[in-house]
C-alpha cells in the first residue's frame, strides 16, 4: 500500500501484553414455537423509499446471555445545586464501572446468566423491481450500528450509495440494518430484560444466530413476516461448515458494531467474506487490569446526564443542534436520528428510546475491545478487512488506529477520512473523491462513507455489465 495522507505508516514495534480473550459463550439452539411481541414502532417511510422496500423484523436473542443479570444502578437526581448533581452522576458511573470490572475479573461467575428472553428488530430494505432470477446475482449488506444510534441512522450513507450505484457494475439487491438488543426499538421491547450489564460479545453472538438461523437463503422480492421462520437444523449446519453459499455478502459495522461483527468473524469466519469497518472501536489493551479507563468513564458520565425528555421533535432537534457533538453531523443523519431514536412515552413526551443508563452500560465495556485487537491478527486470511479510520483524533487515539490498521498482515486496506469518529454520522454522503493514494489537497473531494464503500463493493463484487 503507497503511503500518503491517506494511509498510515507502519507502526514500530510495541509489546502487547495478552488480555487472555475468552471464547464465546455457546448458545441454545433457538425454539421454533416462540411467540414474538409486536413491533413498538409503527410502519414509516424510509430515506430509500425511492430505491427500496423497507419491513421491519424480529428474530430472539441468544440465550442464555453471558452475563448476570444486574440491575440498574438507581438514576441520579436532577438539582440545581451543580456539585450535588455531578456527585449523583458520579456515583452512576462509579456503579457501573465497577460491576462492568467484576464481571471481567470472574467475580460474577458464580450467578446465574440472564435466560431472559430477549429479540432483536432488524430493517430489511429490498431493492424495488428485484426479479425471482435476479436472486443471488447482487449484494447483500449487513449494517451494524455504533454504540446509541438506532438501525435507521444509515440511511443518510445508504441513499449516498445508491445515488453511486445508478451507472455502477455491481447491485445491492438487500440490506438488512441489524439493531443490538439494547439499542432503539430493540431495546423498547427487552427493556425489563436488559438489567445492568451488557457484555459486547452478546451482539456477536445474536448476529451469528440470525446468520445461522433466520437470514432468508436469498434475496426475493417477496414480503417476508415481521417474525421471521426459524430455519432447518441442516441449513444451519450447513452454513456452519459452507458459509452462505447464496448470498454475496458484505458487512459494515461502526465503532461498537464494527468490534461485534469483527468478534463474530472470528468465531465462524466462513460466514465471512468481506468486512468493512468504520472506525471499528478495537485497540491495544493498555493494562492488565479489565477496569474502565478514565476516557470510558467519561463517556459512562456523558450518557448519563443526557437529557431525556423533549415536548416535540421542534424542540428536540434546536436542543440537538446546539450540540458540538451533534453540530458536526450531516443534518439528513441528525434528521433520522430524531425521528428514529425517540418515541412517544406513555407521559406524553419524547424520550430515547434507548435511555442513557442502557447507552452508558454499554459504553463501560473496553475489555471486548482489547481482546478483539489481540485476536485480530488470527482472522482466517480468506476474510478481507478495509478499514475507514477517523483522522480528527486526539494523537493517542490515532496512534491507537494506525497499530489497528496493520495488525493483520494479509488481505487488508485502510484509508483515512477526514472525520471524528462518528465517520457515519458527520460524512456519510460526500460526492467528491480523491485518487486513491493522493493526498488531501481538497477536502470537498475527500472520500465520504459512502464513495468508498461504492468503490470497495464496485472492485469485488462488479462485473463488466452493471446488473439490471
Amino acid at each position: 500500500m503507497a503511503s500518503s495522507a491517506l494511509t498510515y505508516p507502519p507502526p514500530g514495534p510495541y509489546d502487547l501484553p495478552t488480555c487472555h480473550p475468552k471464547p464465546l459463550k455457546p448458545s441454545q439452539t433457538p425454539p421454533r414455537d416462540i411467540q414474538a411481541p409486536q413491533l413498538p414502532t409503527p410502519p414509516r417511510k424510509s430515506l430509500l423509499d425511492e430505491w427500496y422496500t423497507l419491513s421491519t423484523h424480529l428474530v430472539p436473542a441468544a440465550c442464555p446471555r453471558t452475563t448476570p443479570f444486574v440491575p440498574l444502578p438507581p438514576l441520579p437526581q436532577w438539582s440545581p445545586n451543580k456539585d450535588e448533581f455531578q456527585a449523583s452522576v458520579q456515583r452512576v458511573v462509579d456503579e457501573v464501572s465497577a460491576t462492568k470490572e467484576a464481571q471481567w475479573l470472574g467475580k460474577l461467575d458464580h450467578l446465574e446468566p440472564n435466560s431472559r428472553q430477549m429479540w432483536i428488530c432488524v430493517n430489511r430494505y429490498v431493492r424495488k423491481g428485484l426479479r425471482e432470477d435476479d436472486t443471488g446475482k447482487g449484494v447483500t449488506l449487513f449494517m451494524s450500528h455504533a454504540n446509541g444510534f438506532p438501525k435507521e441512522i444509515w440511511e443518510p450513507l445508504l441513499r449516498q450509495l445508491t445515488l453511486e450505484q445508478e451507472h455502477a457494475n455491481y447491485k445491492v439487491d438487500e440490506i438488512w440494518s441489524w439493531e443490538a438488543a439494547n439499542h432503539g426499538d430493540s431495546c423498547l421491547i427487552n427493556a425489563d430484560a436488559l438489567g445492568g450489564l451488557y457484555d459486547w460479545r452478546d451482539n456477536s453472538r445474536d448476529i451469528l444466530q440470525f446468520l445461522q438461523y433466520y437470514l432468508p437463503t436469498t434475496a426475493t422480492p417477496d414480503g417476508l413476516p415481521t417474525a421471521l421462520p426459524r430455519l432447518a437444523d441442516d441449513e444451519a449446519e450447513s452454513r456452519r461448515v459452507h458459509g452462505l453459499t447464496s448470498r454475496r455478502m458484505v458487512y459494515v459495522g461502526h465503532s461498537f458494531g464494527g468490534c461485534t461483527v469483527l468478534r463474530a468473524a472470528m468465531e465462524q469466519p466462513q460466514l465471512f467474506k468481506y468486512l468493512y469497518m468504520l472506525d471499528a472501536m478495537i485497540q491495544p489493551i493498555q493494562e492488565q487490569a479489565p477496569k474502565p479507563s478514565e476516557s470510558i468513564k467519561n463517556l459512562v458520565a456523558g450518557a448519563v446526564r443526557r437529557r431525556d425528555g423533549w415536548s416535540s421533535k421542534e424542540e428536540a432537534h434546536k436542543g440537538f443542534s446546539a450540540i458540538p457533538f451533534f453540530k458536526a453531523w450531516d443534518p439528513s443523519t441528525l434528521d433520522v436520528y430524531i425521528e428514529c431514536a425517540l418515541y412517544r412515552a406513555p407521559d406524553g413526551q419524547l424520550k430515547l428510546k434507548m435511555p442513557g443508563i442502557q447507552e452508558a452500560v454499554c459504553f463501560a465495556e473496553s475489555y471486548a475491545t482489547f481482546e478483539m485487537f489481540e485476536l485480530l491478527e488470527k482472522l482466517p486470511p480468506a476474510v478481507e478487512t478495509r478499514w475507514l479510520m477517523a483522522r480528527d483524533l486526539p494523537p493517542q487515539d490515532t496512534e491507537k488506529r494506525r497499530k489497528v490498521a496493520w495488525r493483520r498482515k494479509v488481505n487488508t486496506t485502510h484509508r483515512i477520512v477526514p472525520s471524528g469518529h462518528l465517520i457515519a454520522q458527520e460524512i456519510p454522503s460526500v460526492t467528491g473523491m480523491s485518487g486513491a493514494d493522493d493526498d488531501f489537497t481538497d477536502e470537498r473531494l475527500t472520500p465520504a462513507a459512502a464513495k468508498d464503500l461504492h468503490e470497495f463493493l464496485s472492485t469485488r463484487y462488479g462485473t463488466q455489465k452493471a446488473l439490471l
